[in-house]
């Protein structure tokens, strides 16, 4: 193989990958015009154009896609294979640009961060406002924590665990409205709708028994896409209310919530790791995922 092609298609992936040309060239330790020059110059010898460039982002062209997704794969083997051999991924360090789920951070994460930052004493990380329909790659992003089932895509996911969704009610509430008895009841109850932020759909409400799945169409006039927001307004007694239950399992015992319906107890969730690539800085990357893997082994 032409090491020169070898090195302009590495590159390519690393301006894919990151999202820009500044941001390749510090992962590459080259200079902005530098890549950029070596990207022109990969496209002049292919003969056709890959990359679209405008002031705000880089896309790859249909060629250019076809292009990245043959080559990757190749590309990370060789990387891969450098590292076991040298041990290159062992230097946890830099700038680690994350994008969590709320609900993860608040009641997963965040009381175990002093732990892992002690681990890693040159590792800052960067936690960015970025919604679960954005693009990764276009948002700088190098690992994604998400609830719901992910969609089929290059990245790499690594599921961390399931939660169960409970149907709940404040003890107020069932005492001006009656408990129902069974799933099918709550077409007659105040239901507090929650948006899927990958498809900014309202969530169906599903009853799982073993392989029974029982569909309860609902209604509600309130209409929720803030998961805290959703179980505040459930205590309160504003509602029935489909939750998870990550980080609430004391509003049950606590009897602030009722658990309605315990004989459907095997709808689950699941909560993945998602890293757009799996040639972004591996070593802070699988040092993070395999922390929140080990610190989701207690909510499992």
């Amino acid at each position: 193989m032409d090491g020169r092609l070898l090195a302009e298609m590495s590159v390519l992936a690393a301006v894919v990958e990151t999202g820009s040309f500044t941001r390749a060239a510090e992962v590459l330790g080259l200079s902005a015009s530098g890549v950029s020059r070596s990207v022109a110059r990969l496209e002049a010898k292919i003969g056709v154009r890959l990359l679209e460039r405008t002031t705000r982002a880089l896309r790859l062209t249909g060629e250019g896609t076809r292009l990245y997704e043959l080559a990757a794969p190749h590309l990370s083997g060789i990387e891969e294979a450098a590292d076991a051999v040298a041990g290159a991924a062992a230097q946890v360090r830099g700038v680690l640009r994350v994008s969590l789920n709320p609900l993860f951070v608040r009641y997963v994460l965040a009381p175990r961060l002093p732990e892992f930052l002690a681990r890693h004493p040159e590792l800052e990380i960067r936690m960015l406002p970025v919604s679960d329909a954005a693009d990764l790659v276009a948002e700088g992003v190098d690992v994604a924590v998400r609830f719901g089932p992910q969609p089929a895509s290059s990245m790499s996911s690594r599921l961390l665990l399931n939660t169960r969704v409970l149907t709940v009610a404040a003890p107020a509430y069932l005492k001006r409205h009656g408990r129902p008895r069974v799933p099918q009841d709550l077409a007659g109850h105040e239901c507090l709708q929650y948006i899927n932020p990958q498809d900014g759909r309202v969530f169906d409400w599903e009853f799982h028994r073993g392989k029974d799945v029982l569909v309860v169409e609902t209604r509600g006039r309130l209409t929720l896409t803030d998961g805290d927001a959703l179980v505040r307004a459930c205590v309160a007694g504003a509602g029935v209310a489909q939750m998870l239950a990550l980080g609430f399992e004391s509003l049950i015992t606590g009897s602030a919530l009722v658990d309605l319906f315990p004989d459907w107890p095997d709808e689950r969730f699941p909560l993945y790791a998602i890293r757009p690539s799996r040639r972004l800085p591996p070593a802070a990357v699988e040092a993070f995922l395999d922390f929140c893997t080990e610190i989701c082994r207690g909510h499992a």
